[in-house]
């Protein structure tokens, strides 16, 4: 049985499509049952920080993922994320389930280059740091032997279906609604988007091959392009002039004070002024893989989840 814990968010939903699809059995587990349905599929109401109640739900597990977004907030974050991931930890320890985290970039902080599996973890910012606690405590565990786990990472994302990404709020939704974009930080840096379908389809491909066990991999994510080339790609898919405005830091700290998941931001924008080089060479390599192109991702959101509000 393959048991999803965060069940309900944009990487989740992906990764169940792709087992529904090859007829796994599945139990998500969530706070709140996610509006999914199929075959094989059951839904385990249990809280991440509620061990009692995880190890009930994931009882019979052969695969366990965490795909879970907390509040983006700092504090939260400090004060959840470890006692999570010692849940987890215990979790594949006693039931000897495969253990896959999906996780994200923060760790390796302002990065020089490509962002690879063995980039040392330098975070700066109070985020990263949490990350590169967390990684660190799940992967000693993993080379001790204890657990069967690994660590599955993106980069930004877009292709979500609950606009929990910058790429899809600020240009594909503005573009579909006839409003200008927006852009985060600076538009002529380098930066890399995960293409929601794609992180599914890999998530499955790791729980398929325990050889993957005990790995860090970056999941595959097309090549860096620049925020202008961005811009002008979603244009084009939606048959609008490329225009934009440029938001910086002084404008994301003032929008915060009215929103504190924007606020939770600033502290990341050191991502947008540089730039944001993703490599998941490790994976397409070994999975013998290629990413969704961004021409070929923007035009699916166009003419599906953020297609014109006129059609």
């Amino acid at each position: 049985m393959h048991t999803i814990l965060g069940a309900g968010g944009s990487v989740a939903n992906a990764l169940t499509h792709e087992l529904l699809n090859s007829n796994q059995t599945i139990r998500l587990v969530s706070r709140k049952q996610p509006a999914l349905t199929g075959k094989n599929l059951s839904w385990k109401k249990a809280d991440l920080l509620n061990y009692a109640e995880l190890l009930d739900a994931v009882k019979g597990s052969t695969v366990i993922y965490l795909t879970a977004g907390l509040v983006y907030d700092k504090n939260i974050w400090a004060a959840q994320w470890p006692v999570i991931m010692q849940n987890v930890i215990n979790l594949a320890k006693e039931t000897g389930a495969r253990l896959i985290f999906f996780d994200n970039v923060y760790m390796y902080g302002l990065v020089d280059g490509p962002m690879k599996e063995d980039t040392p973890y330098n975070p700066c910012s109070a985020k990263g740091e949490i990350r590169a606690r967390i990684a660190t405590q799940l992967m000693n565990e993993a080379k001790a032997g204890n657990i069967k786990a690994s660590i599955a990472r993106a980069a930004d994302f877009y292709g979500t279906d609950n606009q929990n990404s910058f790429f899809d709020m600020m240009v594909l939704n503005a573009y579909a609604h006839g409003k200008q974009a927006q852009w985060l930080g600076g538009a002529a840096k380098l930066h890399n988007f995960s293409y929601i379908p794609d992180m599914g389809k890999a998530m499955y491909l790791l729980g398929q091959n325990s050889e993957t066990d005990n790995h860090i991999w970056h999941l595959p994510t097309a090549p860096p392009l620049t925020g202008k080339q961005f811009i002008e790609l979603a244009a084009t898919a939606y048959h609008t002039a490329p225009k934009f405005f440029p938001v910086n830091k002084p404008m994301l700290w003032a929008y915060g004070l009215f929103n504190k998941t924007v606020m939770g931001t600033v502290e990341m924008y050191y991502q947008y002024n540089h730039d944001y080089i993703f490599d998941s060479s490790k994976f397409e390599k070994a999975f013998n893989v290629k990413p969704t192109s961004y021409e070929a991702g923007i035009k699916e959101m166009a003419e599906t989840l953020y297609k014109p509000a006129s059609k």
